[in-house]
């Protein structure tokens, strides 16, 4: 047994025996010692020299995605009184941007007129009727077909770019763009495929344009052409 005096041999243990154990410790110490250089040698070039170009790639990943996802398509609407630069919502709106730029390739909107305009409201365009002087039949046109609403997430505020209708599900090719702050009875109701970046003072001029009873204005704003 072991006293609390100086440290003897207990009965049955053969000194010579203990040496072995004490080197075997000491083996032990030096091995865990080298395994855990190598574990830290490992963790060391393995984190710091491999994860930051994994942390590359997939922040260039990010900046893809991230540009993808910002870029969205423009349109020049270019009337007689300037040129009006409109973002398209092509992932919110994805049918109604197609049928647009659609129409503003096959030349649809050219020569037509903004025949209504309602200060502190909207101005609205895109009736193939409101190429001639005949006011009586203005917002009656279209192409020909009628397609689905697309609401989303963006609220008719000024500066947006949205589908009119005579209701539910019945789009065609007229459009206006909001000139108040903002139209919360219009929301869910119409859909919002763009919005104006440039050229904002132009849709103010045809805002402020002298109408008729009927909001038909009396001087002419007329889309010349769509640039895509």
């Amino acid at each position: 047994m072991v006293g609390h005096g100086p440290l003897k041999p207990s009965i049955g243990v053969r000194v010579p025996a203990r040496q072995p154990i004490c080197m075997n410790k000491f083996n032990i110490f030096i091995f865990s010692i080298c395994l855990l250089f190598f574990i830290s040698a490992v963790w060391y070039f393995g984190f710091y020299n491999v994860k930051p170009i994994d942390k590359i790639t997939i922040s260039n990943q990010n900046n893809n995605i991230n540009q993808q996802s910002e870029h969205m398509p423009t349109i020049l609407l270019k009337t007689n009184l300037g040129d009006i630069k409109i973002e398209l919502f092509e992932k919110d709106a994805p049918k109604t941007v197609a049928n647009f730029l659609k129409l503003s390739t096959d030349g649809f909107y050219n020569s037509t007129r903004f025949h209504r305009v309602i200060k502190g409201f909207m101005i609205q365009g895109g009736d193939p009727n409101s190429r001639d002087n005949n006011w009586l039949d203005d917002g009656m046109g279209g192409p020909g077909y009628k397609f689905e609403d697309e609401i989303n997430s963006h609220k008719l505020v000024k500066g947006i770019l949205a589908m009119a209708n005579s209701g539910p599900n019945t789009n065609g090719s007229q459009f206006f763009i909001v000139t108040a702050s903002q139209t919360p009875w219009l929301d869910g109701k119409h859909t919002a495929f763009g919005k104006v970046i440039e050229g904002m003072e132009i849709v103010d001029k045809i805002e402020n344009l002298k109408t008729f009873e009927n909001d038909n204005p009396q001087g002419q704003a007329t889309i010349n052409s769509v640039e895509i």
